[in-house]
C-alpha cells in the first residue's frame, strides 16, 4: 500500500506542501476561496528547522499501533481498515490532548476545522489526503514538492531506493578517497561486464 514518504535530506524548506495541505483540507479546495473561509484552514504537514537549519516536513506516520490512538480516551481516534490510515473523529474528540502527549512525532494539533461541530476545538492531524486518494489523486504535499522530500510510494520501493542511493553514493566517496589498484580492477572489470552484458540483451 502506497503512502507518503519523507526524504528529508531534500527539503528545501520552502512549505509548498503545508499551502497545498491546509488548501486540500479547506471547504473549496481553492487557494482563493480558502483565504476567505472561517474557520482558516490549516496544514497538517508542518516544516520544521533540522540540526543544521535545513528544512523538515513532519508529518503523521500512522504508526501501527498509534500511541495517539492507545492513548485516547474517547475513541475517537480509529484506524481504518482499509488504508490503515489513522482518522480522528471530531465529533467524540474532547480536546484532552493525550494524544498529543503520545505521539513520539509532535504532529497533532488542536484547532477548528471544517469537518469539526461549529466552534470547537479538536485534535487534528494528517489524513493521508484520503477524499484525495479516493479520488486517483495523489497526496497534495506530493503533488507540489518539487525536490523529491515528500513522495508517495510503496515503503518496500522506497526503502530499496533509498539503499541503491545510499550505495552509490558511498561508490562514489570510496572512488573519490582512491582505491587499491586490485579493488579498483575488480570494479572496473565488473562495470565492464555490466556495459557488455547490457549490449548483449539487446
Amino acid at each position: 500500500m502506497k503512502q507518503v514518504i519523507v526524504n528529508p535530506e531534500k527539503c528545501v524548506g520552502c512549505m509548498q506542501c503545508m499551502l497545498a495541505c491546509a488548501v486540500a483540507h479547506s471547504r473549496s479546495e481553492s487557494l482563493f476561496a480558502a483565504v476567505q473561509e472561517t474557520p482558516k484552514p490549516r496544514a497538517r504537514v508542518h516544516v520544521g528547522a533540522g540540526m543544521f537549519n535545513q528544512g523538515f516536513p513532519n508529518r503523521c506516520r500512522h504508526c501501527d499501533p498509534a500511541p495517539c490512538q492507545l492513548a485516547c480516551l474517547t475513541g475517537a481516534i480509529f484506524r481504518d481498515a482499509a488504508t490503515h490510515t489513522v482518522f480522528v473523529n471530531p465529533d467524540r474528540c474532547i480536546n484532552c490532548a493525550s494524544c498529543a502527549m503520545a505521539c513520539p512525532y509532535g504532529v497533532l494539533r488542536f484547532h477548528e476545522h471544517a469537518a469539526a461541530p461549529p466552534g470547537k476545538t479538536v485534535a487534528v492531524k494528517c489524513d493521508n489526503c484520503d477524499a484525495r486518494v479516493a479520488r486517483g489523486q495523489i497526496p497534495a504535499c506530493v503533488e507540489v514538492c518539487k525536490t523529491g522530500a515528500l513522495v508517495y510510494d510503496e515503503i518496500t520501493h522506497a526503502m530499496n531506493e533509498k539503499t541503491r542511493q545510499v550505495a552509490r553514493t558511498m561508490s562514489a566517496d570510496a572512488a573519490a578517497q582512491g582505491l587499491p589498484d586490485t579493488v579498483a580492477l575488480y570494479n572496473t572489470l565488473k562495470q565492464a561486464a555490466v556495459k557488455a552484458g547490457a549490449a548483449i540483451r539487446r
